[in-house]
Formats: structure tokens, C-alpha cells, sequence
């Protein structure tokens, strides 16, 4: 957490911010808060593939093994295949 504490509840701590939030509600505070600006990227899309179990299997203990999800490994793994099919 940085050194300044949380601008409503003066928590110096992730717990205690949670601690406070747990006997507080927002409306008590709203003239407090400002406004905040993000943006969402909704083009982005997860595609789902069928995998055997026991590929699943495999693949889970490998991505434990190297301290990554599945998805991660899995999307690395493609990838790498793609590169080597297409000659880069």
C-alpha cells in the first residue's frame, strides 16, 4: 500500500480499509469521492476450445510447475506453435 492512507476512512492498511468498510456504507461519504475516468476495451474476446481431460491434467501440473495459469501456458504454447508454422 503506498504511505498515504486511504482519503476516507484514514486507514493505513488494506485490512483495516476493509475493516472500515465493513461498518460504513458509501452514502455517508459521497460528497467525499470524485469523480473517476476509465476506459473498458469490449472488443476483447476469450475463446473457449474443448481439451481431453487428461491433456487438461497434464497441462494444469505443468503451468503449477512454472508458477503460471493454464491460460497463460496454453496461450504461450499456441502461440510458439503459430510462429514456427507461419516460418517467423
Amino acid at each position: 500500500m503506498k504511505k498515504n492512507r486511504s482519503s476516507v476512512s484514514k486507514a493505513d492498511s488494506y485490512q483495516k480499509i476493509g475493516e472500515f468498510w465493513d461498518t460504513h456504507t458509501l452514502d455517508e461519504y459521497w460528497d467525499q469521492t470524485e469523480e473517476a475516468g476509465f476506459e473498458v476495451d469490449i472488443r476483447s474476446e476469450t475463446k473457449y476450445f474443448p481439451i481431453e481431460l487428461t491433456l487438461a491434467e497434464k497441462i494444469r501440473e505443468i503451468a503449477a510447475q512454472r508458477g503460471v495459469s493454464s491460460e497463460t501456458l496454453l496461450n504461450l504454447w499456441v502461440r510458439d506453435k503459430i510462429a514456427v508454422m507461419q516460418g517467423l
